[in-house]
């Protein structure tokens, strides 16, 4: 059965291979993306070339209500109602707990698990209608957090505390998961030679993952997974065997 499908974050990097997986399955893909409006809108133009209107996109900064809420309006009129949310837009940066500010600490907060929170709220109704889920993209560091990033790490850890939280708030209706990706694309401007090297030996597979491997889990969650909820799927190649 085709699937109407809400991800944010979706102009590149992991939230558009994602989209591509699942308009490959397809799945309607509503695309969301903050600043990646030229990829967002090659993407979306690249879907619906091959299956016409089966793809739009949105530009919202989430930690604004009022464009957070018309994203999820949008959302819910395209196609008649949306059957799942992944919320995957991440805001990611090191933070010194020493000289962390409330700037930093409401952008970390505010897209790692206010925005996945009410978009979830928002998106409730439409959700429980079509007998919907939502996955969260939490990370391996939400377990234990990943020193120099403090507040992303704390941000992580809610959102996978809200993810089985809102299982049972939202059941039996609504099924809600995450998936917690270890080192999969190494991090923008971040990420020296040096930091991939020790990264991969703390691997057990001793390799890193793809995008793909997150956009697998993802369909298995919204297309296998019927009596699961409240779960986070470790997609990591054996990292968190070495914490």
């Amino acid at each position: 059965m085709q699937k109407n499908v809400l991800i944010t974050g979706a102009g590149k990097r992991i939230g558009a291979v994602c989209a591509q997986f699942l308009h490959d399955h397809d799945c309607n893909v509503f695309l969301h993306y903050k600043t990646s409006e030229a990829e967002a809108i090659e993407l979306s133009n690249q879907f619906n070339l091959k299956r016409e209107n089966s793809s739009c996109i949105m530009q919202a900064d989430l930690l604004i209500e009022e464009e957070r809420s018309a994203l999820a309006k949008a959302a819910s009129i395209k196609w008649g109602g949306i059957d799942v949310l992944i919320n995957n837009a991440s805001s990611f940066y090191p933070t010194a707990i020493s000289d962390v500010s409330e700037q930093q600490w409401d952008e970390l907060l505010g897209s790692n698990l206010k925005a996945p929170f009410f978009l979830a709220q928002s998106l409730s109704k439409t959700l429980t209608l079509n007998k919907g889920c939502i996955i969260n993209i939490v990370d391996i560091h939400a377990e234990r957090g990943l020193p120099g990033y403090s507040v992303y790490s704390i941000a992580k850890a809610g959102l996978q505390a809200m993810t089985k939280i809102l299982a049972k708030e939202l059941a039996p209706s609504i099924r809600v998961n995450g998936i917690a990706p270890g080192a999969i694309l190494w991090p923008e401007k971040l990420s020296s030679e040096q930091d991939q090297s020790d990264t991969l030996q703390r691997i057990a597979l001793e390799r890193c993952g793809e995008p793909l491997d997150i956009a697998k889990a993802i369909w298995y969650l919204i297309n296998d997974a019927d009596y699961m909820t409240g779960q986070t799927l470790t997609v990591d190649g054996g990292r968190t065997l070495f914490y």
